[in-house]
């Protein structure tokens, strides 16, 4: 999901009334600067007079989210930082969440075809030995581990 969401623009949900968030005029300033990127992570906003900003798009995957306080979260990052890596974090851990939530479950029965494919994707995503909360996804265990379980040593 993650890769996704880093290979193409992020959907947004166009809002009814655009949102206008009052901000000093370097911040307004500053946001329009990044507005290119900002729309990329599905936030449109634009210019709207000095020292405001009108939203007029927010990113899908946040769902309800409060507007003003998201404009000015990504103006003082990029205030700080020149950066707007708050709106990337947010959408990872619900992309993270999104993902976890879709997982495979403990005890749900697989087809063998199911678990090669999904032994081959695991191979082939960076970080796939633990899940989005740190737990392990698989442990490994030595044939002496097996055979210790089976009485067998």
């Amino acid at each position: 999901m993650k890769n996704a969401l880093h290979s193409r623009a992020v959907p947004s949900q166009m809002l009814l009334l655009p949102e206008i968030v009052d901000l000093p005029e370097e911040d307004a300033e500053r946001l329009a600067m990044h507005s290119q990127t900002l729309a990329k992570f599905g936030l449109g906003l634009e210019r709207f007079g000095p020292g405001a900003v009108a939203v007029r798009e927010t990113p899908s995957m946040l769902g309800e989210t409060n507007v003003q306080q998201l404009v000015r979260d990504l103006a003082d990052e990029i205030a700080d930082n020149d950066t707007v890596e708050t709106l990337k974090e947010r959408l990872d851990k619900i992309a993270a969440t999104m993902a976890c939530h879709g997982s495979v479950r403990s005890g749900r029965l697989l087809k063998a075809e199911e678990m090669n494919a999904l032994l081959r994707q695991m191979e082939a995503t960076p970080g796939s030995g633990t899940c989005n909360h740190g737990r392990p996804t698989y442990i490994e265990l030595k044939l002496a581990d097996i055979e210790r379980l089976f009485g067998r040593r």
